[in-house]
């Protein structure tokens, strides 16, 4: 190998060392324009709102593996509702590291974990506040399924970021007008949101979405795959009507009683 091509590999792991994009193209992924959105997003806290095989999952482990790689003793945690689901997006992540030949050896490496030579670690742990409460200087915090993931746990893992100034992404699948992923996403302007329907994914077809409809109704078709959060199908009220009756924005009408006490005496009058 002569020098020209050594600076032409050069060239090509700095670039991909540098633009995400890249990156995940050198795993075989060409990004859907969404997914260049957030590979290329600086926000602090960013929000998925996306259909089911939308490709929100493959895309963070991306992201993670990225991180990991590239910035020394980055802290790198996974959380999901159950341990299986954290498993799942974990295994994406050594899945996608050991294709790229595992560039960086690693010192750890269980289904769980993946601490590398550069001192960064992966970790994948079940949404329990017990098992995560240890943990501080996150550089970056993914929280798969979200909307199904209990407050607490939400508002526990939250101060991992204050020291470190880390990242969050919250990805998921709308669970109904309930908890903080739908409080977020319907009131904060704090976050970056991104909401991706399965209309705008190219890898689910027109017919698939035909025969869902069918096969799971209306109100659980347009959840799973247009991203509304819909009333809990066992709600007496609508959840917008709740809120109006706790608005303060009421239309308030001023009676004159004296005046009203008299059309009524007058009507009454005329009555007899």
């Amino acid at each position: 190998m002569n020098g020209n091509d050594l600076l032409t590999d050069f060239a090509i792991e700095l670039a991909i060392a540098i633009n995400p994009i890249k990156f995940a193209q050198s795993l075989g992924i060409n990004p859907d324009p969404w997914q260049s959105d957030l590979l290329l997003a600086s926000d602090k806290r960013i929000m998925l709102n996306c259909s089911r095989q939308s490709g929100k999952s493959t895309i963070t482990a991306i992201l993670a593996l990225h991180r990991a790689l590239n910035v020394p003793a980055s802290l790198v945690l996974v959380l999901s509702p159950s341990l299986r689901q954290s498993g799942e997006l974990f295994k994406k992540v050594i899945g996608f590291y050991r294709d790229l030949g595992k560039p960086i050896p690693s010192d750890i490496e269980t289904t769980l974990t993946l601490q590398l030579r550069n001192k960064s670690r992966i970790i994948s742990l079940p949404g329990k506040e017990q098992t995560i409460r240890g943990f501080s200087g996150v550089s970056l915090l993914i929280m798969d399924e979200a909307a199904q993931v209990p407050d607490d746990l939400y508002y526990s893992v939250r101060p991992m970021l204050a020291v470190s100034q880390g990242h969050i992404i919250l990805l998921s699948t709308p669970f109904g007008k309930r908890g903080f992923f739908f409080n977020e996403w319907s009131t904060s302007n704090s976050w970056k949101k991104i909401k991706v329907t399965a209309d705008q994914c190219p890898r689910i077809s027109r017919e698939f979405l035909d025969e869902e409809r069918l096969a799971l109704g209306e109100w659980w078709f347009q959840q799973e795959y247009f991203c509304i959060f819909g009333d809990n199908l066992t709600s007496v009220f609508r959840w917008e009507d709740v809120q109006r009756a706790f608005s303060e924005d009421v239309e308030t009408w001023d009676f004159e009683l004296d005046s009203f006490d008299s059309d009524s005496n007058a009507q009454e009058d005329a009555e007899q």
